[in-house]
């Protein structure tokens, strides 16, 4: 053992001598860097043509819109009244009520979507697994006009499990904010279901071992363990609901039409004239406060996807 040390030392410097060379190697010319890196940003260049079209001149022009108002004349001036309206009267009142039902709606979704994705994750079915997470894929996706009208049909006043229950002697409505919340949970569960099914499958069974072996419960365990690791998941999974529901137009507005505040309805009526003419500059204003709300969504979305994403690497 003594012998061999010498030989196995010399053979670490060797290596790490020649990991050293390597190391010093003459670094490339910056004219070719520069032409490797110009090179690399073809690929994306008609993903951001692309996004500059689509998003980029709509947003540009609706920026320029909210902050435009024209006199009688014809004469347009730059100005803040628009986004002055928009915090004020019925404008305000449609944008808190849509943070209302999203925050509602995604809390809801958030709880009742984590015991389901459970059941999904530790089923020993794989047929059920794959069936459950398709039809969730599909569902998530389904909205609009048709949702509105399954609901109408189904728990509307002639709906039919309203008359085979009874619901409309109970006092029961659909056309009201808990109705659209109860709508608006049928494409969210599903949306939250396909998020935290890949964060479940990554809590290691190492983990509920060192559990197990330290005499630790079950709920020891997910309140000390699993839970915070799903913690910025959760929240991710919540922001990315919130901004689902905020955003939501054609289910709201083919069922309940303006009758509840939302900003979306509200932004659509202005931009028709369907209650005031002239209020389409308010109605681009609105559209940028949804537009910051959107952004500031998105980043609280980024941050918590990099943390979730470095505890289950």
């Amino acid at each position: 053992m003594t012998s061999a040390a010498p030989d196995v030392i010399g053979h670490r410097a060797v290596v790490a001598d020649a990991g050293a060379r390597t190391r010093r190697r003459e670094p490339q010319a910056p004219g070719v860097r520069a032409a490797r890196l110009s090179t690399g940003w073809l690929g994306v260049v008609p993903l951001l043509a692309f996004a500059a079209v689509v998003l980029g001149l709509p947003v540009a022009a609706m920026a320029a819109g909210s902050i435009t108002t024209t006199d009688d004349a014809g004469v347009a001036s730059i100005t803040a009244a628009n986004f002055a309206a928009s915090f004020d009267g019925p404008y305000l009142e449609s944008l808190l009520g849509s943070v209302r039902l999203s925050v509602l709606t995604a809390f809801v979704a958030t709880v009742v979507s984590l015991p389901i994705a459970y059941a999904v994750v530790t089923s020993r079915l794989r047929g059920l697994r794959d069936a459950v997470l398709s039809a969730s894929g599909v569902i998530a996706n389904f909205g609009g006009v048709p949702l509105a009208f399954a609901f109408v049909a189904t728990l509307g006043n002639a709906g039919v499990l309203t008359g085979f229950f009874g619901l409309a002697d109970r006092g029961w409505s659909l056309y009201n904010f808990w109705g659209l919340s109860l709508v608006y949970l049928y494409f969210l569960v599903p949306l939250m279901v396909l998020t935290l099914t890949p964060a479940l499958d990554g809590l290691k069974p190492q983990w509920r071992e060192a559990a197990r072996n330290s005499r630790a419960t079950g709920f020891q365990y997910w309140r000390h363990v699993a839970f915070p690791v799903l913690l910025p998941t959760l929240l991710s999974g919540f922001v990315l609901l919130f901004g689902s529901a905020f955003s939501a137009y054609a289910t709201a507005a083919a069922m309940v039409g303006s009758s509840i505040p939302l900003v979306t309805v509200k932004i659509a009526s202005a931009l028709t004239g369907d209650v005031l003419v002239g209020q389409a500059n308010i109605a681009l204003a609105l559209g940028m406060d949804m537009i910051i709300v959107a952004a500031l969504v998105m980043g609280a979305q980024l941050l918590l996807q990099r943390r979730t994403s470095a505890w289950l690497s």
